[in-house]
């Protein structure tokens, strides 16, 4: 299993890009927290940002699709996509994740 994630400024992107993940099976689920506060540097200047954190769980088969989707849909022009594989993982979890993703053929429409 993958754990994938981003930020976004609004939780209404938030809510947006993990229902439309989920409801196109790319990610078993999604999860949102916050707001968060991030620091990071931008056009030469420290920013400060409060945000809302977004985790996919998905199926290592559909990441890159999962990835492709969230970066067509996503609000910001740079955003933060970090992807890390699950040392372990439930049995249960696993096969209610993999009963509940697509396998493909994956939507390439940009509307959610």
């Amino acid at each position: 299993m993958i754990v994938a994630w981003t930020t976004t400024e609004k939780r209404e992107d938030a809510e947006r890009l993990a229902r439309g993940a989920v409801e196109a099976r790319l990610a078993a689920c999604a999860q949102i927290d916050g707001p968060i506060v991030s620091f990071y540097h931008y056009e030469g200047k420290l920013e400060r940002a409060e945000e809302f954190r977004l985790w996919f769980k998905c199926l290592p088969a559909n990441t890159s699709a999962l990835s492709a989707w969230v970066h067509a849909r996503h609000p910001y022009r740079t955003p933060q996509w970090i992807e890390v594989s699950a040392e372990s993982v439930s049995e249960k979890y696993l096969s209610w994740a993999m009963a509940n993703s697509s396998h493909g053929p994956f939507p390439t429409s940009k509307s959610p």
